[in-house]
């Protein structure tokens, strides 16, 4: 086992270990343009590891990737996603009962 192993190893848990707060925060908001890319690159990483027989960096880019996908799936606004269409919903419709209940400014 080379020693670039465990340094790309070391990466991969390091990116695990700082993604973890962001899927676990049901209010976190992280833009498809960002979490796709990431997920695809943890992929094609893992796979070129593997490949190259370096196995613990493999598992740590593939992990990695699946990662990001969960953030993409979970934490993204996209249709399919009712929590962020629920929010932004709700949000508006605040506005705008906040407008139509306002009181009057007395002078």
């Amino acid at each position: 086992m080379m020693w670039q192993d465990f340094v790309f190893l070391a990466g991969s848990v390091f990116s695990l270990v700082v993604l973890v707060p962001t899927l676990r925060d049901s209010m976190a908001n992280v833009p498809l343009g960002t979490a796709l890319p990431s997920a695809t690159i943890g992929f094609i990483y893992g796979t070129a590891f593997l490949t190259l027989g370096m196995t613990m960096s493999a598992v740590g880019s593939l992990l990695t990737g699946v990662m990001w996908s969960l953030i993409a799936a979970l934490r993204s606004p996209h249709p399919y996603n009712s929590t962020t269409r629920s929010d932004s919903a709700s949000s508006s419709n605040d506005s705008a009962n906040s407008t139509t209940n306002a009181a009057p400014h007395a002078d």
